[in-house]
């Protein structure tokens, strides 16, 4: 657990309370909202005019394009995205990176299998769909999962000139991988909204966990283990040596 000093150090900084409220406080709050609802199954007001809104736009062009979304955000292009980008990591021997993100991918995955077991929600069956899902609906796994997968990257390439470009075409795709599961007919779109927030909350939590006491401790010592550090150590206990020698000639 953190200690005191360094909780008091976290309310000093103005944007880790911006990144707590807006990565985590909000989203849970949200999430809360909506699972309250489906527990209860009283459903939203907004859900059906939506679906209706955006099926009244269907088209063929549509289909094919909502049909390649839903395709490339489902688990196994997923899944091998994911551990295109783990073996990236371990052969830079980024280990503390690769951690954090497989914990918040795979974190986000478990606990949407968890959450629809618990909230058992039905799909909306309003229409024939192109695709068949036999699953729960709420939350959205495709949701969570892109989210998950875009929010981490942009965490470990925060302070890099990637990040924005990163941001803006990963935010696309998550947008047009929600609006596909809802144009398909397969969500509600409180569905694709939960999902979204639980992952949020779960991948910035689980990235401000890692960066606080004792885990910073644990970072550190990871860091410190990486192959590219130990060739500027030798390079200085190198010239060390050379000055010492100089020194020994001069005498």
């Amino acid at each position: 657990m953190a200690t005191q000093h360094e909780i008091r150090a976290l309310l000093a900084r103005p944007r880790s309370l911006l990144a707590l409220f807006a990565g985590i406080l909000a989203p849970l709050f949200v999430f809360g909202s909506l699972a309250e609802d489906v527990w209860a199954r009283e459903g939203f007001a907004w859900d059906l005019p939506l679906l209706r809104l955006v099926h009244a736009r269907a088209t063929p062009t549509l289909d094919t394009t909502m049909l390649f979304f839903t395709r490339v955000g489902a688990p196994l292009p997923m899944i091998a995205f994911v551990g295109v980008i783990l073996l990236a990591l371990l052969a830079r021997r980024r280990w503390h990176a690769a951690a954090f993100f497989a914990l918040a991918v795979g974190g986000a995955a478990g606990l949407n299998v968890v959450a629809k077991l618990v909230f058992q929600r039905a799909r909306p069956a309003l229409w024939p769909s192109l695709v068949t899902e036999t699953d729960y609906g709420f939350p959205s796994g495709h949701a969570m999962g892109s989210l998950a997968v875009v929010a981490a990257l942009v965490l470990l390439l925060r302070g890099t000139r990637w990040r924005w470009p990163l941001l803006a075409i990963g935010g696309a795709f998550v947008a047009a991988v929600g609006l596909s599961r809802v144009y398909l007919g397969v969500h509600y779109p409180s569905d694709i909204l939960a999902g979204w927030c639980a992952s949020l909350a779960w991948v910035a939590g689980v990235w401000l966990l890692l960066r606080a006491a004792p885990w910073s401790r644990w970072r550190a010592r990871t860091a410190g283990n990486d192959g590219a550090r130990r060739p500027r150590a030798r390079s200085a206990t190198n010239g060390a040596k050379r000055s010492i020698d100089a020194r020994g000639v001069g005498r």
